[in-house]
């Protein structure tokens, strides 16, 4: 089902750190559960997530692989973020995100909301 990875540098990493953007410009970093498939990368947040508010208002986002903690562990590469809309592509997604990260997924679902919400973010730079 998955790809050949189109993004190397994120080829074995369980940890995405996203930089999303606040009004007055400020960057909120918040490391991330991520697939990558086709050359995008798919985030599954909330969708009353600040992650989802602050890329509405600007899909301007930075995004580098990290530790759990939010390490960087590369570069920064500038990206654009955007709402999956597409019932299909959040199905496909959420069977890569299930297989990559299985059980822990599935019990961070079940305390979480019940309004879910999938980012897509392609490198632009």
């Amino acid at each position: 089902m998955q790809t050949t990875s189109k993004l190397p540098q994120f080829d074995r990493q369980n940890y995405l750190n996203l930089e999303t953007f606040r009004r007055t410009g400020e960057g909120v970093k918040t490391p991330v559960w991520f697939v990558e498939d086709g050359g995008a990368i798919y985030v599954s947040t909330r969708m009353d997530s600040g992650k989802v508010k602050r890329a509405r208002r600007n899909p301007r986002v930075r995004v580098v692989p990290c530790d759990m903690r939010g390490a960087p562990k590369g570069e920064w590469l500038q990206a654009h973020a955007d709402l999956v809309n597409d019932p299909a592509v959040d199905t496909r997604v959420n069977a890569l995100l299930n297989r990559k990260y299985s059980l822990l997924k599935w019990i961070f679902e079940r305390m979480g909301s019940k309004n879910p919400a999938m980012i897509t973010i392609k490198i632009t730079v």
